[in-house]
């Protein structure tokens, strides 16, 4: 395989059912499906024919299939054998089932966030300038708060196409708002040093590094790191953990959602940017439970609709809009809040 961003991956299953569930899961994710039979409509000549990375089998009805012994024989793409029955897309098990799924092909034919890492040139290379937003006069009356630690602190959460969103969400927003970031990115370690300045360059907001023992402080955003789990002490403190993430994602999207829940309850939200796969929808009920609040952005701006559409047809998203929208209500929110 050339191209790990765009893995193909071949699916044989015995279930109408089954095959839809993969097909929808496998494609959110950012690999190409390209092939999704029942096995009784295959022969050993389109198995042949069949170029794929990777054949993902999946037989709830028949243990024994001759088709799939010969496959097993011949094959020179790894095969892997499903995780069984897949849950609706909406229950409670799913997110388990899809990591688990994830986390397996991750390992045989690579991660499709590998592909977000070389989008950043792009945006250092942008030259344009685009409107700011005016500060609200509830907004602009009150002390300056940049600096300080923020009582209110937002996650902005993505995967393929979430940098482009991002920058555009940030370079629309104004300074001066009472409130702390923490962006959590699915993206290749080789490119976390590269990503606050690929998305801060235009604005005037200060994209840093995590520290640990220091607060999320008003006016900034603060990169999760990929390696290691980012939590909160009891006074708001960062902890950089010397542990990982939850496998398959890095950063955990799930996990960084129920840290800043645990910690700001309703003084916190979650914007979901354009991104692949369904990380975040595990959380998203103990996010609301604790009175935070998830916006998403709408499909049509996003590069890969996936991860916002998990939140939205779970019921978890309020307000959907594209990245600009999406400055705009945030500042409108948080003026009608200050006054």
């Amino acid at each position: 395989m050339t191209d790990k961003s765009s893995a193909r991956i071949a699916v044989i299953a015995d279930t109408s059912l089954q095959r839809h569930v993969l097909q929808q899961a496998l494609a959110g994710g950012g690999y190409q499906v390209v092939l999704n039979s029942d096995p009784a409509r295959l022969d050993e000549d389109a198995l042949a024919a069949c170029d794929t990375d990777l054949w993902l089998v999946d037989l709830a009805q028949s243990e024994d299939s001759p088709l799939v012994d010969s496959l097993l024989e011949r094959a020179s793409a790894p095969v892997l054998f499903g995780e069984g029955h897949a849950p609706e897309r909406h229950s409670e098990n799913y997110p388990r089932w899809e990591r688990s799924l994830f986390g397996k092909l991750k390992r045989l034919v690579g991660d499709p966030t590998q592909a977000v890492g070389p989008s950043l040139q792009a945006l250092l290379d942008e030259a344009q300038r685009p409107t700011r937003l005016e500060l609200p006069q509830a907004l602009a009356n009150t002390p300056l708060k940049a600096g300080e630690p923020a009582r209110q602190v937002w996650l902005l959460a993505a995967s393929l196409g979430g940098p482009a969103a991002v920058k555009a969400f940030l370079d629309a927003l104004p300074g001066g708002l009472p409130i702390g970031f923490i962006y959590a990115q699915h993206i290749d370690a080789s490119f976390e040093a590269a990503l606050p300045q690929a998305v801060g360059r235009h604005s005037q907001w200060h994209v840093n590094s995590a520290r640990h023992g220091d607060p999320v402080r008003c006016g900034e955003v603060v990169v999760a790191p990929i390696a290691r789990e980012l939590g909160f002490a009891e006074d708001g403190a960062m902890q950089i953990a010397e542990r990982g993430w939850p496998e398959p994602y890095s950063p955990s999207i799930d996990q960084m959602m129920l840290n800043l829940a645990q910690q700001f309850g309703a003084q916190c939200g979650v914007i979901a940017f354009s991104g692949m796969g369904s990380d975040g929808s595990a959380a998203a009920a103990y996010v609301k439970r604790q009175g935070g609040v998830i916006w998403t952005q709408r499909a049509d701006s996003c590069a890969s609709p996936s991860m916002p559409d998990s939140l939205r047809e779970g019921g978890y998203s309020s307000f959907s809009a594209d990245p600009r929208e999406l400055a705009v209500a945030l500042v409108n929110h948080l003026a009608e809040h200050c006054s």
